[in-house]
């Protein structure tokens, strides 16, 4: 007769789950034998090993043979797992509701996107009146059988009468743009070959682009990103035609954007080289002939320009304004010193946008969103009266409008879209999705805790209704810490799968995000990038102190530079949790800055070269060079992609393989999950999304010790106890 619980905690919301004896081993798990090679680099005197250069180069036969064989030790231990089955079931129960975005206008048309439920790619459909019936105007899931060719940007000309697409295929992040003809439906014969991290931004019959030269052969998914320039492609004519508008090949790694203004009297050119700061340039297109001028050539900060009015350019910069502010400037005095504030800088971040005759600022309130209208003089209008706590996005619109429309969503409440008077202020329910489960049954907390150092740290955390702090509920806390990029909640139906079978879900907003300003993120750069690893850790201890969890039961994840996080983590604290996930994960802190776009993380991280502190530094926390053969690991899923080209898969495969031979002779499994078709997540399908988080629940959940359970003869969605 198996265990029953008495507590109401455990018997009706906590697990589902009885502790069990595993039916898989991880002992002697036959890790593939991965060769070593000779190579030694030398930075400042000092001598590094890499013996896994060689899966560096992603596209020899010697790689793929090695991730053939890391898949199918990881498939062969998954696949032994009774329950990995029914996971996918509830993940696609969950996921298959109709996911809508707010309606936008073009032309005589409103258009918008729709997922009926588990179509591998959002179609987009349009209709004259908002009211009406929609008919489908582009279908990316036409263009490959797997769905892994996905739309990575979308413009449409001033009139509505042209829309160009940017395709990414398998998940990477070239671009191959194309033009439609909105009126016949017709794909033009237009083809720009490429393109990556650009806009598309249309002036009269063309469009102005960000291109790089074609790669090496070879090379296509891990050279080095240099030399891109802003191209205008003009409708019908050849790339090879397009007119040159900006470069700097003095700076290869510059990387540019452009955008015409809504009136279409500038063009504005923002430059940057690293992920954080840019200079500004415009020009007057009023004027034919004219020069851009600089607006700012302080690239240690951010600039972006809001809106246009007249020869007045509005800028939201945080120069002399960590938190930001919104100040307005013109071209014949457009430097710093003669800048005007309009919204001054307050001691939460701001966020502006232009809509109809208004300036919408948006704040973080503690990693919250806030929203006041002001007029252009800066007055402010009123506050925006929310939904409830959680993350409101898309108070934009064009200057000729009167209202808008923006999503508002929670941890447990997918995107409900309101339509915003900017007259009155009223919001008013325009569509609201329909889940296969109640939102009302979680209940959503903001916690703060000390981080070693003392500094304060916000964490969300959410969990059922009737959930106990007893110490013994399965905990998954997820978090980034970087590149001043803020956490706010956000809606993912996989989530509620883990939640209401009496599981935690923790997200705490580390140092190096952007949630409270250029402060909060510099506190988590270069030389002080430990306090992220700190603050995590700080994270995991208050949940194991509070009782949400203890350490058999947490589970960590964090992908990209979160990767690196959740690498850094183990390595430091192998103790804290009993499974780890880095995903796409930075993990080469000496070599990162050599492929693709990766130098210009080093606003964030330094580099090896700089000096030789920054590579010691680097080093004692670069999760390849420090895993400690004498510790015992967590169970670890390391989840990378082949196609991802923004922190190449090389990082995964070298850091894996090194785990293996040095820590895999420990109890737990150490395995690799590499993604066939996809890349850094963006554009992911549906089916592969559903895929990947039923792995990471079956492998955490059996390595926990528990076992889900689902009543036969009930919906999936009834856990039960035995």
């Amino acid at each position: 007769m198996q265990k029953r619980y008495p507590l109401f905690a455990l018997a009706c919301v906590l697990l589902l789950a009885c502790q069990q004896q595993s039916t898989t081993s991880p002992t002697n798990l036959p890790y593939p034998e991965t060769a070593t090679v000779d190579t030694v680099d030398t930075y400042f005197g000092h001598e590094v090993a890499d013996p896994y250069r060689w899966l560096e180069d992603d596209q020899s036969a010697e790689t793929a043979d090695w991730v053939k064989a890391q898949n199918g030790v990881t498939q062969d231990y998954l696949t032994q797992l009774p329950f990995r089955e029914k996971i996918a079931e509830r993940l696609e129960a969950l996921e298959n509701y109709e996911k809508v975005s707010a309606p936008y206008k073009e032309g005589d048309y409103w258009y918008y996107s729709q997922n009926s439920g588990l179509q591998n790619q959002s179609i987009m459909y349009r209709k004259k009146d908002l009211e009406g019936e929609g008919t489908l105007f582009f279908d990316p899931n036409t263009l490959s059988e797997d769905g892994t060719v996905s739309l990575g940007g979308r413009s449409f000309s001033k009139d509505g009468k042209y829309f160009a697409y940017a395709l990414s295929y398998s998940g990477s992040d070239w671009r191959e743009i194309r033009v439609m003809n909105t009126e016949t439906m017709e794909v033009l014969p237009d083809k720009i070959n490429w393109a990556k991290f650009t806009g598309i931004s249309w002036l009269d019959d063309g469009f102005f682009y960000q291109s790089f030269p074609e790669p090496k052969e070879g090379g296509e998914l891990s050279g080095q990103n240099q030399y891109g320039k802003i191209y205008y492609h003009r409708l019908g004519q050849d790339q090879s035609a397009d007119e040159l508008i900006f470069e700097n090949p003095e700076n290869p790694e510059e990387r540019f954007g452009a955008g015409v203004s809504e009136d279409g009297r500038f063009l504005i050119v923002s430059a940057a080289e690293k992920t954080y700061g840019n200079m500004l340039y415009a020009k007057d297109l009023s004027q034919p002939g004219a020069d851009f001028v600089q607006l700012i050539d302080n690239k240690a900060r951010s600039h972006q320009i809001v809106a246009s009015k007249g020869n007045t350019i509005y800028i939201r910069t945080d120069l002399d304004a960590p938190n930001g502010r919104l100040v307005k400037t013109t071209l014949d005095k457009p430097t710093p010193e003669h800048w005007q504030d309009v919204i001054p800088q307050t001691e939460q971040v701001l966020q502006v946008s232009q809509a109809g005759e208004y300036l919408m600022a948006s704040y973080l309130m503690d990693a919250k969103t806030a929203v006041k209208q002001y007029d252009f003089a800066g007055e402010m209008v009123r506050e925006v009266e929310l939904p409830g706590i959680g993350t409101a996005r898309g108070f934009g619109a064009k200057a000729e409008d009167k209202d808008l429309f923006y999503t508002f969503s929670s941890f447990t409440v997918p995107n409900a879209i309101y339509r915003y008077d900017l007259a009155s202020g009223e919001s008013t329910l325009f569509r609201q999705a329909k889940t296969a489960f109640n939102p009302d049954d979680f209940i959503t907390e903001q916690v703060f805790y000390k981080s070693k150092d003392g500094t304060r740290v916000p964490m969300f955390i959410v969990y059922k209704k009737g959930f106990e702090k007893i110490g013994q509920s399965p905990a998954w806390m997820y978090a980034y810490g970087g590149f001043n990029i803020s956490l706010t909640p956000s809606f993912r139906a996989s989530r509620i799968a883990w939640l209401e079978q009496g599981g935690v879900f923790a997200q705490p907003n580390l140092r190096g995000g952007g949630e409270y300003g250029k402060a909060w993120h510099k506190a988590g750069t270069q030389m002080q990038k430990q306090n992220v690893f700190d603050d995590f850790i700080a994270a995991g201890e208050y949940l194991i102190k509070e009782g949400y969890t203890s350490q058999e039961y947490l589970a960590l994840e964090g992908g990209s530079n979160g990767g690196l996080l959740i690498g850094a983590t183990i390595n430091q604290r192998p103790d804290l949790a009993r499974v780890a996930f880095p995903r796409v994960g930075v993990m080469d802190m000496l070599r990162y800055q050599y492929f693709t776009i990766g130098r210009a993380w080093s606003y964030d991280y330094g580099t090896s070269e700089d000096s030789e502190e920054m590579f010691q530094y680097l080093k004692g926390y670069s999760p390849l060079h420090n895993i400690d053969p004498e510790a015992t690991y967590p169970s670890t899923m390391v989840m990378t992609a082949d196609h991802d080209d923004r922190v190449v898969p090389a990082h995964s495969f070298k850091y894996g393989a090194t785990l293996q031979a040095k820590a895999g002779h420990g109890p737990n499994p150490l395995l690799l999950r590499i993604e066939s078709k996809a890349g850094h997540g963006a554009g992911t399908p549906t089916s592969k999304r559903i895929a990947q988080t039923a792995d990471q629940y079956a492998f955490a959940w059996h390595e926990m010790g528990l076992q889900p359970r689902y009543d036969e003869g009930a919906p999936l969605s009834q856990p039960v106890m035995d």
